[in-house]
């Protein structure tokens, strides 16, 4: 599969065409058609094979957008991937519009990883204390992760913060080993 370059300028032209209003339906929308991708192979293939031609693609893509309620917008920012050979890059597109509409928003996306299910008044403590770190109103996903034992592991970008018991426990054998 061959790489596409310029993601980046592809996210940067949707969200031109959809403004920050439309930019969640948009990212919503997208972001179906590439969990279909993922889901059915045989659908990727139709999306991005070359043996189509340009007409057939449009076919495929205004069917897609009938049936998934797609915004104009939306469906014609498909079909100019599709005749750009760059819908082979789709996810990495959407997730690169996701983090612009963000950084736009002055917004932060944080992963939360614990063991268990976290109350609302632990939720709302840590959401400030984010905003303090970040300096950014933030999004948390919540991620249960039973390995860690215990604590908290939080991912801001491609920062790591890492308080989980299983963590601490891995410093603490690296100074062990060190001496």
């Amino acid at each position: 599969m061959k790489k596409i370059k310029g993601v980046k300028r592809y996210a940067k032209q949707y969200l031109n065409a959809i403004g920050l209003n439309g930019a969640p339906q948009g990212i919503e929308q997208l972001s179906a058609v590439v969990g279909l991708m993922e889901k059915d192979k045989t659908f990727k293939t139709l999306m991005v094979s070359p043996v189509f031609t340009d007409e057939e693609n449009r076919r495929i893509i205004a069917f897609l957008g009938r049936k998934l309620k797609m915004a104009d917008e939306t469906a014609r920012y498909l079909r100019y991937l599709a005749e750009s050979r760059a819908l082979v890059a789709l996810p990495e597109i959407v997730k690169s519009i996701a983090a612009l509409y963000l950084e736009m928003k002055k917004r932060s996306k944080v992963i939360v990883r614990t063991p268990v299910k976290i109350n609302k008044a632990y939720e709302e403590s840590l959401i400030g204390s984010l905003k303090r770190l970040t300096g950014r109103d933030v999004d948390l996903e919540f991620v249960m992760d039973p390995a860690l034992l215990g604590g908290i592991r939080l991912q801001v970008g491609s920062t790591m913060y890492d308080g989980s018991i299983k963590g601490q426990l891995g410093l603490l054998k690296d100074k062990l080993i060190k001496g």
